[in-house]
């Protein structure tokens, strides 16, 4: 394990050559810290959100009035995770997710700079250093800050899980079928990973 500032650190997990501020859709799990059931429970294939997990769905809505070239897709709050699929646009414009990709974008070795041959940062390393502004991670870490905070201020223990799950949408399939996957996740609840 690597140390960063003298405290061991976990790798990302993100694409390493891949920029997190870069324009496409992102589909994002986070999880509740132990992944307690903190946000309600499924009844008849319905989510029943609990008063944090009404925090957690009013705060995603959220987004949109704090990011700027942001657009919100799908999105589910489960009783200890949420779904959501989130479109970073470049200059107000929309995202083309068939033809923005990392494979297209980015060179197969990292590039070298100086003399002395020693390999540039990758993206990921940067980004632990440094995760930038309206990036994946910029965006994500407010959200769960803004629910964290206020369910504290309300007298609830609440905590997330330390990180989040992202994946890259590379088509229009792929987009289509996530969408379903997160519309149709309260009826199939019991067969989720995340089920407890």
């Amino acid at each position: 394990m690597d140390k960063f500032q003298h405290k061991y650190r976990i790798n990302s997990t993100g694409l390493q050559n891949w920029d997190y501020g870069w324009a496409a859709a992102y589909f994002v799990t986070i999880c509740t810290e132990c992944r307690t059931c903190d946000f309600g429970e499924i009844m008849d294939g319905e989510m029943q959100l609990s008063n944090i997990g009404v925090l957690a769905d009013v705060f995603w809505y959220e987004i949109k009035n704090h990011t700027k070239n942001i657009e919100l897709d799908a999105f589910i709050v489960m009783p200890n995770h949420v779904h959501g699929i989130l479109i970073l646009k470049e200059n107000d414009n929309e995202i083309n997710v068939e033809t923005r990709h990392a494979l297209s974008l980015q060179s197969e070795q990292p590039k070298q700079f100086d003399e002395s041959n020693h390999p540039e940062q990758t993206n990921g390393q940067k980004r632990f250093q440094n995760q930038g502004k309206n990036t994946l991670s910029s965006i994500i870490g407010s959200y769960k800050s803004a629910v964290t905070k206020h369910a504290h201020r309300l007298g609830y223990n609440f905590e997330w899980q330390s990180s989040f799950h992202d994946h890259i949408i590379r088509n229009h399939e792929s987009h289509h079928n996530i969408q379903q996957y997160i519309i149709n996740n309260p009826l199939n609840w019991e067969q989720d990973r995340f089920f407890k």
